[in-house]
C-alpha cells in the first residue's frame, strides 16, 4: 500500500522532488571531476540552474598552517595568489564547459577564503538558494574508503540543503 501511496504523490511533493538550483563544488581532484558530471547530468535531468563553486585557502592561510616557516616576500605572496585565482578559474571552467556542451546554464564562481572551506561552501549555498550540494570525496582504498573527506563531511554536516557526495 505504501508502493501506491509515493506513485501517487501530489504536484506539491514532486516540486520538492526537483532541484531548480544546484551547486557543484570543485577543486580540481578526480572525485570533483565525477560530481561535476554528475551535477551536469542532474541539471539536464532537472533543467536546472548550475552554480559551479571552487573555493580555495588563501596565502594567509598557509601561513597560519606552518608558523615556524620563514616568511615570503610580498612578491612570492603575489605569485602565489595570482596561480591560485588561474588554476581555480580552469578548474571552474572545465566543470562549465562540460555543462555548456549538454546546453546546461552554468554560472561560474570562485572564492578565496581564509577562514572555512566548508562555511564558504554552506553560505554560498545560502546566497543562491540551492536545492542541492553536489561534491565529490577523496578516492581513498581500505579503512579510509568509509570515511569522507573532511570538506565533504562538513559540508554534509553543516548544509542547509541535501548534499549529495560522489565517489
Amino acid at each position: 500500500m505504501a508502493m501506491s501511496t509515493i506513485g501517487k504523490q501530489s504536484s506539491k511533493s514532486d516540486s520538492a522532488l526537483r532541484f531548480q538550483r544546484i551547486l557543484v563544488a570543485v577543486d580540481g581532484s578526480e572525485g570533483a571531476r565525477r560530481a561535476s558530471e554528475v551535477a551536469v547530468d542532474l541539471a539536464e535531468k532537472f533543467n536546472a540552474q548550475l552554480y559551479v563553486l571552487y573555493a580555495f585557502r588563501g596565502y594567509p592561510e598557509y601561513m597560519t598552517m606552518f608558523p615556524s616557516a620563514p616568511s615570503p616576500s610580498g612578491e612570492a605572496i603575489q605569485e602565489y595568489e595570482a596561480y591560485a585565482r588561474k588554476a581555480a578559474l580552469e578548474v571552474v571552467g572545465r566543470a562549465v564547459s562540460m555543462a555548456e556542451k549538454k546546453g546546461v546554464k552554468a554560472k561560474p564562481n570562485t572564492s578565496e577564503t581564509i577562514g572555512s572551506v566548508v562555511q564558504t561552501i554552506t553560505d554560498y549555498a545560502v546566497a543562491e538558494k540551492i536545492d542541492l550540494i553536489v561534491m565529490g570525496t577523496r578516492g581513498m582504498g581500505g579503512f579510509k574508503k568509509m570515511l569522507l573527506g573532511s570538506v565533504s563531511s562538513g559540508v554534509v554536516t553543516h548544509a542547509d540543503c541535501p548534499v549529495l557526495v560522489v565517489r
